[in-house]
């Protein structure tokens, strides 16, 4: 499970994220409002501790603009110990509020309780064979590829390019590497076989296959899907 950390104060969120990585989650972390909403965008976060009061964007707003997309867990930990801040704080949509300092054993409890009721509840969905950049999506157990809701008809050889790329968004990858990973068999350099499927692939995932929006190519390196939230 991944959870990100977010307080101004760094000794607060080290001493955190030791406790819970000794828990064997795996933590990110965020100094102040603005930064924990890029991780939010970027990474597959199950849970927040968030700090209320932060320099820049604040936890409350911080929390308000999580929540017009996005129902994870929310654990609020503030030095605010009045009834009315933490009225707030659940108002805007924390799952549980926890006043500092905090008992380390206490606010893991918290965590794990709040991870509980939120996998067993089903809103948390693990889609381990599901891939998505944009309105590019890819169901592995479905074998399905979609564009913007639209199915697209790959060969076999063509969606086993596409899943390897997607697997790693972001990452680009030389012919040699999706040769190999692709076939199965050593590349000898003899042929633009890789080439001429990735451009088969663009015709039929990108509006314009001139100027891709997802498969790139990184000149004199190799090719990527991009990564686009």
């Amino acid at each position: 499970m991944n959870i990100l950390v977010c307080d101004d104060d760094r000794d607060i969120v080290f001493a955190i994220e030791r406790y819970l990585h000794n828990e064997g989650y795996r933590i990110y972390k965020a100094y102040d409002g603005y930064q924990a909403l890029e991780i939010v965008e970027e990474e597959d976060i199950q849970l927040i501790i968030m700090d209320i009061m932060m320099p820049r964007l604040d936890g409350i707003q911080t929390v308000f603009k999580i929540r017009e997309t996005r129902n994870i867990p929310i654990i609020f930990l503030s030095a605010k110990t009045e009834d009315q801040d933490k009225i707030m704080g659940l108002t805007v949509g924390a799952d549980d509020y926890v006043t500092k300092p905090f008992n380390p054993l206490e606010l893991i409890a918290r965590v794990k309780s709040q991870l509980r009721r939120y996998t067993s509840l089903g809103s948390y969905e693990k889609k381990e064979n599901f891939y998505k950049t944009g309105e590019l999506t890819l169901d592995d157990g479905k074998k399905e590829v979609r564009v913007d809701g639209e199915v697209v008809k790959l060969t076999p050889i063509e969606y086993k390019i596409l899943l390897f790329l997607m697997k790693q968004l972001g990452h680009v990858f030389s012919i040699e590497q999706i040769y190999e990973n692709v076939w199965d068999e050593p590349y000898f350099g003899s042929d633009n076989t890789v080439s001429v499927h990735i451009r088969r692939i663009r015709e039929k995932i990108e509006i314009n296959p001139k100027e891709p929006k997802y498969l790139k190519v990184v000149w004199g390196i190799g090719y990527k899907v991009e990564k686009i939230t």
